[in-house]
């Protein structure tokens, strides 16, 4: 009989991201789906998910939509004072 081989664990869940518009104004934490990021290209993905998404937010406010000057990972969240991490007691 054959072995079988183990499958590689899928990467699941979303990233967070921090967009400045053109007008200066920010927007933090804008999820994209890890599955669009890696490989070649790396983070640019999001950019295009995120340029959807403002369009879809434009079409329902009735607002122009915001140009994207540029689009950078959110920096990973602190622990906080009194939460227990994996691993720790």
């Amino acid at each position: 009989m054959a072995k079988r081989l183990k499958s590689k664990p899928l990467e699941r869940g979303s990233v967070l991201f921090d967009v400045i518009y053109e007008d200066g104004s920010q927007a933090s934490n804008r999820r994209v789906p890890v599955e669009v990021l890696g490989g070649l290209d790396g983070d640019l993905p999001a950019h295009a998910v995120i340029a959807a998404q403002d369009e879809v937010i434009a079409q329902k406010s009735g607002r122009p939509q915001r140009a994207i000057r540029s689009v950078t990972r959110s920096p990973a969240p602190e622990a906080r004072p009194g939460r227990e991490q994996h691993g720790q007691p």
